[in-house]
């Protein structure tokens, strides 16, 4: 019963997380939102201590039924698991602590991700958090098959004169992640076919961090040395490989209360119950000796420690901080490249290029969400796989706040439509070199006409002259670094006005 329950309740989580990934509209985030925020990595980033204490406080009572459960890397290892096992009868095997699930491997990673996110080492933090290795895995592997099933549906639908569906544009937004979402799936799953839950007890932070706190939980599942018979059934369908039948031992900081022992042991001799109770002590129970004790003590005492000191550094010094057409007779000849920014562009609502590096976890989230295909991951390594934006295929629009809407860690805070509109993440600047009233001796003045904010205004390329053709000026001031002008402007493959990057992004 614990089982199906369990199975049912991590079917669901799963489910509705995976098409917050898949949902390239934002729509289903206003009600499932939730799920993106209550993951634990997230959690810690944006200093949600309301999440981060009732995730806690579930492990401390029931085990860590947060990875079999909620954690969606853990639930797609077990979808994996459960099909490589179909031809294996019993395809497990116990591991101690000194063979494939060594405990150095588990706490030094751990270690290691707790001190980058002191230093704030975000290419470490995007690639140990579980989340964000779900949410590349979606969005570089599975989104593009769901969105040309939407464009196959579209195409269906227009030769019924039904327009319920639209086409979208499916495109690489970045090579290295995806070769890092690929790699991350390869390793994940072929872990999980061969071995069951090997990555969440030997490579996963908050695996490792859940499990110290494990050993304490009221609710545990215990074996009763009574009525086992040690026929090992029980060890070899345990996938976290935690469970000593032979010795009638669980290593509680692995086990991920999946319940899978209790389903096939025929003898009632393994159950999940109160952890502390007169069965603890029954025949084969080896009590910890007192240096043993001292020395979990001292592991569970130091890790959360670290967790919290972390926290507390980072809240320290964290500082406060319909698509517009291209004109008719203006055709596309040459795809747009790329420009180099000096400073790079991060999303209104980040306040600050610090901001999103200390808190994003690379989810994809909001580069799923973005429906103006500005945002897109950066392959700079002090930044690798966060959101950046960039202009060749559209603007970011002042109305549009998609992306503060769907971020669960606090890299991209909420903010209203208004708030964005007068946030100014950067400035435009003019190439004389590119310009095409200059270049080419032909009146444009597509950057004045599209600026939202009026920034953009037109003087006389010849001063004194106002029959000369007209060039763009920039007022800075007015400037709220949308991309408008280097959308629209008709020069190519660089445009003639680009946007440069604030660090820190200014209210006007």
């Amino acid at each position: 019963m614990l089982q199906k329950i369990r199975i049912s309740l991590a079917a669901v989580f799963f489910t509705l997380t995976t098409l917050l990934f898949l949902d390239f509209t934002g729509t289903l985030h206003a009600w499932l939102g939730w799920m993106a925020k209550i993951q634990l990595i997230p959690a810690v980033l944006a200093l949600n201590i309301g999440v981060i204490v009732l995730l806690v406080l579930l492990t401390l009572l029931l085990g860590r039924v947060y990875c079999s459960v909620i954690c969606p890397l853990g639930v797609f290892q077990d979808i994996v698991a459960r099909i490589g096992k179909r031809e294996k009868k019993l395809p497990y095997s116990f591991s101690s602590a000194n063979s494939s699930a060594k405990s150095w491997i588990r706490y030094t990673v751990l270690a290691l991700f707790i001190v980058a996110i002191i230093l704030c080492v975000s290419s470490i933090v995007v690639l140990l958090d579980p989340y964000g290795a779900y949410g590349r895995i979606v969005n570089n592997l599975f989104l593009p098959v769901w969105q040309w099933g939407n464009n196959l549906l579209a195409f269906i639908a227009e030769r019924i004169d039904s327009y319920t569906f639209y086409t979208i544009d499916v495109w690489m937004k970045s090579l290295p992640t995806f070769i890092v979402a690929a790699m991350t799936f390869v390793v994940v799953a072929v872990l999980a076919w061969r071995n069951g839950r090997t990555y969440c007890n030997t490579i996963c932070p908050a695996g490792t961090f859940l499990g110290i706190l494990t050993r304490y939980a009221l609710f545990q599942i215990r074996i009763d040395e009574q009525k086992c018979n040690k026929c090992n059934v029980c060890t070899r369908n345990c996938k976290a490989a935690c469970i000593n039948s032979k010795e009638g031992k669980i290593d509680q900081s692995r086990c991920v209360s999946c319940m899978n022992c209790i389903g096939k042991c025929n003898r009632n001799a393994i159950n999940y119950k109160f952890g502390y109770s007169k069965f603890r002590i029954s025949k084969g129970y080896k009590e910890p000796s007192s240096s043993e004790k001292i020395n979990e003590s001292r592991k569970g005492f130091l890790t959360v420690s670290m967790i919290l000191a972390a926290s507390a550094l980072k809240a320290q010094i964290i500082p406060q901080a319909t698509d517009i057409k291209m004109d008719g007779g203006l055709a596309d000849i040459l795809e747009k490249k790329s420009l180099h920014r000096l400073t790079p562009l991060t999303p209104a609502g980040s306040q600050s290029a610090r901001n999103i590096k200390r808190h994003c976890t690379a989810c994809q989230l909001c580069v799923t969400t973005c429906p103006n295909d500005v945002l897109r991951p950066s392959i700079s390594l002090d930044t690798f796989m966060q959101p950046l934006m960039s202009y060749e295929r559209g603007y970011c629009r002042p109305e549009c706040v998609k992306c503060s809407e769907v971020c669960p860690t606090g890299a991209i805070n909420k903010m209203t439509k208004e708030e964005k509109s007068s946030t100014q993440i950067g400035h435009a600047v003019w190439v004389r070199e590119r310009c095409i009233p200059l270049m080419n001796k032909q009146a444009c003045d597509n950057c004045e006409r599209h600026c939202p904010t009026k920034a953009i205004f037109m003087v006389p390329s010849v001063a004194g002259d106002e029959q000369s053709l007209k060039i763009p000026a920039v007022n800075e001031e007015l400037c709220i670094g949308c991309g408008a002008c280097e959308y629209l402007c008709p020069s190519r493959p660089l445009s003639a006005i680009y946007v440069e990057g604030h660090q820190i992004h200014k209210i006007i």
